[in-house]
């Protein structure tokens, strides 16, 4: 999952003042699972926005509407029919679905009001923990099914560093040592030999070393 956090109001209103009419676009996917930009979020921030333009005697127009997802153009042409009524569009989706709103609609400004964050699990409750990068090459057979890259501080591919302490990553008290939760996996599954295979530098032009990624499927195809 895609996970993100509102940026800070002021950042918001600074970025929406030259502004008159503003449509508070929200995505009901990855960012409200996060609790970030879904309908529930949307309706708050642009209340908020109201809020702080009456108080500053602008009169100011701040209108809110949802999508189920702001990266699939079958669900953003629902936009189609009242999007010449805004000056600016405020997205509340991760960078991809900003981007993707923008390309719809070039002849108005598509402004981010989340920051993107990470690849992650909903670990509990109201916590999110990054667990992926998206580097194009999985290793999570080879490593147990725990991502170093994603998840030991130093992206050490090859064993662990010197500054574990009983499972504890050194940075934090709270971070737990990925090379210890990758022992710990394969020793439970029998598959510790895995680990005599030295493994080389990270290929990083799978990730986006060659430009923007993308996936065709021709089976998938209208």
């Amino acid at each position: 999952m895609i996970t993100a956090e509102q940026k800070p109001m002021e950042e918001i209103r600074e970025s929406i003042a030259p502004f008159k009419r503003v449509l508070v676009l929200g995505c009901n996917s990855c960012v409200a699972e996060c609790a970030a930009g879904g309908e529930k979020e949307a309706g708050m921030l642009a209340s908020a926005l109201r809020l702080a333009a009456r108080m500053g005697g602008k009169d100011t127009l701040i209108h809110e509407k949802s999508l189920d997802r702001q990266c699939v153009k079958e669900f953003v042409i629902q936009v189609d029919e009242f999007v010449n009524e805004y000056d600016v569009i405020l997205s509340m989706a991760c960078g991809a679905g900003v981007q993707a709103v923008g390309d719809m609609y070039p002849e108005i400004p598509v402004i981010p009001a989340l920051n993107t964050e990470f690849l992650g699990e909903t670990r509990d409750q109201g916590l999110w923990v990054e667990n992926c990068l998206g580097c194009g090459d999985c290793m999570l057979a080879q490593f147990g099914g725990v991502c170093p890259l994603a998840r030991c501080s130093k992206q050490l591919l090859n064993g662990p560093c010197g500054g574990s302490r009983n499972g504890i990553c050194e940075i934090r008290p709270d971070v737990p040592c990925a090379w210890q939760e990758i022992i710990n996996r394969l020793e439970k599954f029998g598959g510790l030999d895995r680990l005599e295979r030295i493994v080389p530098p990270k290929n990083w032009s799978r990730k986006n070393g060659g430009g923007p990624r993308s996936i065709v499927r021709e089976d998938q195809k209208r």
